[in-house]
């Protein structure tokens, strides 16, 4: 490693709060690679909701409203206990960043010989591999540790999945959050061929995911989406696309689709519509859930669900191999990026603002220099 450098630019989160608590630094520490542990030169790293709501410290229970723009920018102030995290409390500074796609440059004691120059991704959830499904152990890559807004990161080996693709690091960088997520929730959800799967805020990078690995299992994908974005989400696959918030899904599935009722509701948006998916559902239809960008507060009627005999199934940490499984759907060309913009590290800021304004259809990425 003499011949790295020791200083590298990255961005770092300095505390919960607006845009000012990302800075940043031209020259930071390079990280060393620690024992197991693999040093990454950062090609590109998608950006997600999970790094704007760690920022403004919207896991907090204290928080009530969705990801707004106005949220996004300036962070909330009401915040008392030390729970911003998705996990809990966080440590800082911070190095954000999921979504690394690069190349392996350096390794730790004892870290595999065969991935040095390997062009990789990172699994992003961090487990205890002597003890993998403790929940108790479970961390993020990107918030617990640091990430990959920087020239350069560092993973733990068993964490680094070498990928063939002649896809750009951009291109990479699109997938591993939010296709990782979608495919734990269809996961969770037990989706199978044949099967009517809902999905709300369809344009978005885990919506859009949502609509391929959907396809990509057979299933048919409704999609709910802003009417600007409609053409580009039939586009990627969907069998039909409805409003955002249509003022009776029921209605407007049996007009797209001709039933009034779906299997599956795929949702990371909750807020004021949420009534509207649980009563879409048929009976002992799956309800799986990983975000609730339009609010984490909905109306619940208990009767609609037992009586219903409907499943829910939150989704978050992914079982053991299912990452390994999206990077041989990427090799085989079962998923393709949805690319909607890439922004030098230094522009961090001013991608999170375009983020918050939700208007692209699939995945930001920062580009470090190279």
């Amino acid at each position: 490693m003499n011949d790295l450098p020791k200083t590298m630019a990255a961005v770092v989160l300095t505390g919960h709060g607006g845009l000012d608590k990302l800075v940043y630094e031209a020259a930071w520490p390079r990280p060393e690679p620690g024992p197991g542990e693999v040093l990454i030169k950062v090609g590109a790293c998608g950006m997600n909701n999970t790094d704007i709501n760690t920022r403004i410290a919207w896991y907090s229970s204290a928080v009530t409203e969705g990801t707004t723009a106005k949220g996004g920018r300036e962070g909330f102030t009401a915040i008392t206990g030390d729970d911003g995290g998705w996990g809990g409390g966080l440590n800082f500074p911070r190095i954000q960043g999921a979504d690394v796609s690069g190349r392996v440059v350096a390794l730790g004691e004892g870290a595999p010989a065969a991935l040095l120059g390997e062009r990789v991704l990172i699994d992003t959830w961090l487990r205890d591999w002597d003890d993998p499904l403790n929940p108790e152990k479970f961390k993020y890559f990107g918030s617990e540790r640091d990430g990959g807004f920087a020239q350069y990161t560092k993973a733990p080996a068993s964490n680094v999945h070498a990928v063939k693709s002649a896809l750009t690091d951009a291109e990479l960088a699109t997938f591993a959050t939010s296709s990782i997520t979608a495919e734990n929730m269809l996961h969770k959800a037990k989706v199978a061929a044949g099967d009517v799967v809902l999905i709300p805020g369809a344009s978005g990078g885990v919506g859009s995911a949502l609509i391929q690995l959907v396809r990509r299992r057979g299933a048919i994908p409704i999609a709910l989406c802003g009417e600007s974005k409609a053409a580009a989400v039939k586009e990627i696959g969907a069998e039909a696309v409805l409003p955002r918030a249509p003022a009776d899904l029921k209605a407007a599935l049996q007009a797209a689709i001709g039933q009034s009722e779906v299997d599956v509701v795929a949702d990371v948006v909750g807020g004021e519509v949420w009534p509207q998916l649980i009563g879409a559902l048929r009976r002992g239809g799956r309800y799986s859930c990983a975000g609730a960008i339009a609010g984490p507060i909905v109306a619940f009627d208990l009767r609609t669900f037992y009586l219903n005999d409907l499943v829910f199934t939150g989704a978050t940490v992914i079982p053991p191999g299912l990452f390994a499984d999206l990077v041989g759907y990427i090799e085989r060309g079962e998923v393709k990026p949805l690319l909607a913009g890439s922004w030098p590290l230094d522009q961090l800021r001013a991608a999170q603002e375009a983020f918050l304004e939700k208007k692209h259809v699939g995945n930001f990425v920062i580009v470090p220099p190279q």
